[in-house]
Order: structure tokens, then sequence, then C-alpha cells
């Protein structure tokens, strides 16, 4: 099984962070638009377009508004498993880490995903950091 792990410091309150992305349909809109384009909701289920055409349906596993971390599942036929999860960690009043960790199997496209977690940690932080 494949472990990635990526953090960001983020200069941006963690509340501030946490309301963004605790909102399971506005990834495009909150989280990280530009990087994704379009969110929508269904139930426990998202469907989420990036920039560039992918389309992935995830699964909502949980939120936890106490430890300001969301778990989630991608529904996809090139996965046996895959669980993903992120945090938002306090790091002073203005600024947080933000910790994105998946565990898939196979561990195959390690490299492919290695690199969109990256951009989209990067996308994440600047758009938190570009809000008042």
């Amino acid at each position: 099984m494949a472990t990635i792990h990526v953090e960001r410091i983020i200069n941006a309150p963690a509340d501030q962070v946490w309301e963004a992305l605790r909102d399971f349909g506005a990834l495009h809109t909150k989280t990280a638009p530009g990087f994704i384009i379009d969110t929508v909701v269904e139930g426990d289920i998202r469907t989420v377009t990036f920039d560039g055409g992918l389309v992935l349906r995830e699964r909502l596993i949980a939120i936890d508004d106490e430890r300001r971390r969301i778990v989630y599942s991608i529904l996809a036929d090139i996965f046996e498993h895959h669980s993903a999860s992120n945090a938002v960690v306090p790091e002073g009043d203005d600024r947080c880490r933000f910790v994105w960790i998946v565990d898939f199997l196979p561990d195959d496209p390690k490299d492919r995903i290695t690199a969109m977690m990256n951009a989209g940690i990067d996308a994440i932080k600047a758009s938190m950091e570009a809000q008042p």
C-alpha cells in the first residue's frame, strides 16, 4: 500500500481554512478555485472536476469539527482501496498547518497522485492566503 503525506504552512487562521475545507461541496469556490473547477454533491458523494478535465467521485467518510479533519475515499476502479484525510492544525493566531494523507492500493499511480496532491495543496494555500 502506498502512503503519501504532504503538508504546507498556510498564513491564514485555522478557523478560516477549516470553514472552507469542511464545506464538502465548495472545493471549486472556497478551497481550491482554479485547481478544482466544479464540485457537485449528491448525498455523501461529491463529483469533482479538476482543471484539465479529470473527474473523480469521492465519498465523504467523516467530518470532525473538533480536530478540524475531513476523511473521504475516491470511488474509482483504478483503486482496490483509497482513503484520504485533510486536517487543519493551528500554529498561532494567523497561521496553520494543512496536512493531507492518502493511502491507496495498488501503488502504481504514486508519482502521478503525489504531483496532483502537491498542486492541490499549493492551490489551497494560495486561495486561503489570498482571502482577507
